[in-house]
């Protein structure tokens, strides 16, 4: 399963791809917006950062200004993924950028029909919000098994890109579940790196390390 991190934050970007792990980026406007720089300016940073799909959403309304604005994006950089949200005129919009081989993330999916419709319409990523669906009562990664299985009985190209994490049971199930990829907030992927026992271990190991007895130096 690819490691996405879901922040715009430079200094959580570079302190994540220096763990080994990265494979991604997935941004919004609401995360872009926290940082106060131009768009461009901050996704051609994180370009320089992370050589893999950096996602940017598209915030226009109607499928005609979409594809505008996709172009203009797909710009900045080979790897700009565009997101589109999983409406009529997002879906209309994706039709036409896949025929121009602009990538797109199709976001805010919220049920199988929806992921199904964003396959058929050439999306490169779906992007399922299982945090969200948890929160209204529902079991989001449900909603993962089911998008896993329609894929994989018509062998769907689309990847699955699990969002809307919130703690790192979702990052398990995801990849228990079969999903391509998870977009991983910061603090819950530094979470998922610690065990209480690991820490006890190197603790132990270092006291134990303190105990063996050190060779003269040459001459005492």
């Amino acid at each position: 399963m690819k490691i996405f991190i879901d922040t715009a934050n430079i200094q959580q970007i570079k302190d994540a791809v220096d763990t080994g792990i990265i494979d991604g980026v997935t941004t919004n406007p609401t995360l872009v917006s926290r940082e106060g720089r131009p768009l461009v300016e901050l996704i051609k940073e994180i370009c320089s950062l992370v050589d893999g799909p950096i996602s940017v959403e598209a915030v226009s309304q109607n499928w005609h200004e979409i594809v505008k604005e996709a172009r203009h994006l797909a710009k900045i950089d080979k790897n700009v993924v565009v997101k589109v949200p999983l409406v009529k005129e997002g879906l209309k919009a994706v039709k036409v950028l896949s025929k121009e081989k602009v990538q797109t993330n199709v976001t805010l999916c919220f049920s199988a029909p929806q992921a199904l419709f964003a396959a058929k319409a050439g999306a490169a990523y779906v992007s399922p919000f299982v945090g969200r669906l948890d929160d209204i009562g529902h079991v989001g990664m449900d909603l993962i098994r089911d998008i896993r299985r329609i894929y994989d009985n018509y062998g769907i190209r689309t990847q699955i890109i699990v969002a809307s994490i919130r703690n790192p049971l979702h990052v398990i199930e995801a990849a228990m579940a079969g999903a391509d990829c998870a977009t991983i907030p910061y603090d819950v992927l530094m979470n998922l790196m610690k065990h209480p026992l690991t820490d006890i271990g190197v603790e132990r190991f270092l006291n134990d390390w303190k105990k063996v007895p050190k060779a003269r130096s040459p001459g005492r």
